[in-house]
């Protein structure tokens, strides 16, 4: 199997350079490289730009407004995007749902919901964890009950969902609902399009340690959602929601964005003086980073096939499983070799405490001000997504048959 890239992709790596050198807005590649928190405005901009372009759901089909690429043109353009510190494209609704409503929506739904993923007239989120129901997706609780009277068809929520990454921005969700209470745990859910203006649904925030507001809680008290909303049939929502996290597994894997943090880390590790001698010199810090970049390497080597068997037909399995696991993994390696690199600079809150003696902040170390940042929201990456334990399950079962 040739994993190389042809002329043509290196043409179209080139393409992509060019457009991020002349269309990047150099407030935002500096706020994503500092680790600063975007504004909706921000990303907002940011998909504006990719779909004037044509690029922002870039692995749509032509069809629906998508630019037709390959599967390897698609894994270029999201490497360049991340090694030029562009903003990550908010998944929910371009990433995740567009796929499911390609998939299983019917004719009026794509014609009336993909178009408004691309021109931002909607902002989604997700609605699939719940206070008991986290990697174990299939315990949702969160009851959708049909009914019909003068005015329609229609389904009654109530419920709860956390961990609703940006719904304080948003205005519809996408949620796992159980219509039947009475079926198996995988059987029994539904798949729900939700207008988060409609009455008695209330967004709460959760503040994380660093004081960002990323994350809520949405709370549905007889919530009523048109029964045109349903994707797919009801009851068989799990097969929906076995599509979409396919997606968002092998995104979470970010090897752009661990290829670009190593990147950094080679570059501090060169700057940074202990003991007489740069970082990179020393044999026990210069072996970790090198057991890193070994394992990186082994892993878009990997992910290189995957992407090769996809372009052949193929679909992802276990193996967008594991990407998942080992990305996260090595993420979470790069960034806390980072902050072990930066020392007294690597604190949470610099801003909030310039005590130390190696205040003010040296020019050449301008560009790492968000790895702490960084290291702690990182932590997160090995549960969202379904935790890297039930991933090894997975794994187990496609491959293994246990």
């Amino acid at each position: 199997m040739d994993l190389n890239f042809t002329a043509a992709e290196e043409s179209f790596r080139q393409e992509v350079k060019e457009f991020l050198r002349a269309h990047l807005p150099v407030s935002l590649s500096e706020k994503v490289q500092h680790g600063e928190h975007l504004s909706k405005a921000d990303t907002e901009q940011w998909h504006a730009i990719l779909h004037a372009r044509g690029w922002l759901a870039n692995h749509w089909p032509k069809e629906y407004g998508g630019p037709d690429w390959t599967v390897f043109e698609k894994f270029i353009f999201e490497h360049e995007c991340c090694l030029a510190h562009a903003p990550r494209v908010v998944p929910f609704g371009v990433n995740m749902l567009g796929p499911v409503l390609i998939k299983y929506g019917n004719e009026t739904q794509k014609e009336y919901w993909l178009p408004r993923i691309l021109n931002g007239a909607d902002w989604w989120c997700q609605g699939y964890s719940e206070p008991g129901a986290g990697s174990d997706l299939a315990a949702v609780k969160t009851s959708a009950v049909r009914a019909t009277d003068s005015e329609g068809d229609y389904f009654i929520v109530n419920g709860q969902k956390t961990w609703t990454t940006l719904g304080q921005h948003a205005n519809m969700i996408f949620c796992l609902v159980r219509t039947n209470p009475e079926a198996r745990k995988q059987e029994g859910i539904s798949f729900l399009l939700i207008d988060m203006n409609t009455p008695g649904v209330d967004v709460r925030p959760i503040i994380t340690l660093d004081g960002a507001h990323e994350v809520n809680e949405v709370f549905f008290t007889n919530v009523r959602v048109p029964a045109e909303n349903l994707v797919g049939e009801q009851d068989k929502g799990w097969t929906c929601a076995k599509y979409l996290l396919t997606y968002e597994r092998t995104n979470i894997a970010g090897i752009g964005f661990s290829v670009a943090a190593l990147k950094r880390l080679k570059h501090i590790a060169a700057i940074r003086q202990r003991h007489g001698r740069s970082l990179a010199d020393d044999p026990a810090f210069a072996a970790r980073i090198a057991r890193v970049e070994i394992d990186l390497e082994n892993m878009k080597t990997t992910n290189m096939r995957v992407i090769a068997s996809v372009a052949g037909g193929g679909v992802p399995g276990a193996e967008s499983s594991m990407l998942k696991i080992r990305g996260t993994e090595i993420r979470q390696e790069i960034f806390s070799l980072t902050r072990r690199a930066m020392g007294s600079y690597a604190r949470a809150m610099p801003e909030k405490n310039t005590s130390t003696k190696e205040t003010p902040w040296p020019a050449e170390l301008s560009s790492a001000k968000g790895v702490a940042a960084h290291y702690f929201n990182s932590r997160k990456l090995s549960i969202f997504g379904g935790s890297n334990e039930i991933q090894k399950n997975i794994i187990s079962k496609m491959i293994l048959g246990l």
